[in-house]
């Protein structure tokens, strides 16, 4: 796995973590002052960037965690079938196969470029370019 460790109290929203075995984007993040009996805890929200799911995490803020390692990489639409894009890297000149997003259907079309993500050994296209 390509993930870094970092302390709890250095995450901020909109920043990335390892929940479940998933990289997640923080959403929300709250800490509770420290009690008589203990230190500060810090509870956050993430959604996972692959699957979508919510997930929660409540810990001391001095405990350590995984992020991943995010590599953002340009690529050009080569072909579309159905709901599989076929691209072509712009650095290597591989050539993968990526699930069609969603929420970006109406803009993928064969010969622009688009900008994608790896992740944990998943990849995900994010926007067009």
């Amino acid at each position: 796995m390509t993930t870094k460790v970092v302390e709890i109290k250095t995450l901020k929203i909109g920043k990335y973590i390892v929940l479940d075995g998933e990289a997640s984007k923080i959403i929300s993040y709250t800490t509770s002052s420290p009690g008589k009996h203990g230190a500060a805890k810090a509870r956050l929200e993430a959604v996972g960037i692959f699957d979508g799911q919510k997930r929660t995490l409540t810990k001391p803020v001095d405990q350590k965690v995984d992020i991943p390692i995010i590599d953002k990489r340009l690529g050009q639409v080569l072909s579309i079938q159905g709901e599989i894009v076929q691209l072509m890297d712009m650095e290597s000149y591989d050539t993968l196969e990526l699930p069609m997003p969603d929420d970006l259907k109406d803009q993928i079309a064969e010969g622009i470029e688009v900008e994608y993500i790896t992740a944990l050994g998943n990849m995900k296209i994010m926007r067009t370019k």
